[in-house]
């Protein structure tokens, strides 16, 4: 079994944040990282499903073109 490579970071937390991820780490049994990977992993995704897909924003801009003007008057 290949254990994943890690990095270590230094950040601040505030207390009481940090004090309840140690706690819920503690009752369920898992590391602190675990949980610290398990957030960042959650936020990347959460990020990048409200991100629009290359292809939908190449055309959208490509639409800028031909369609400038109008966008600017509908913005009126």
């Amino acid at each position: 079994m290949v254990t994943p490579q890690r990095e270590k970071f230094a950040t601040q937390v505030d207390p009481q944040i940090l004090r309840t991820v140690r706690d819920l780490a503690r009752s369920e049994g898992r590391q602190l990282q675990a949980l610290v990977d398990e957030a960042l992993a959650d936020l990347i995704a959460k990020r990048q499903q409200n991100r629009p897909r290359a292809s939908v924003m190449a055309t959208y801009q490509a639409s800028h073109e031909t369609f400038g003007p109008l966008y600017r008057k509908l913005a009126e």
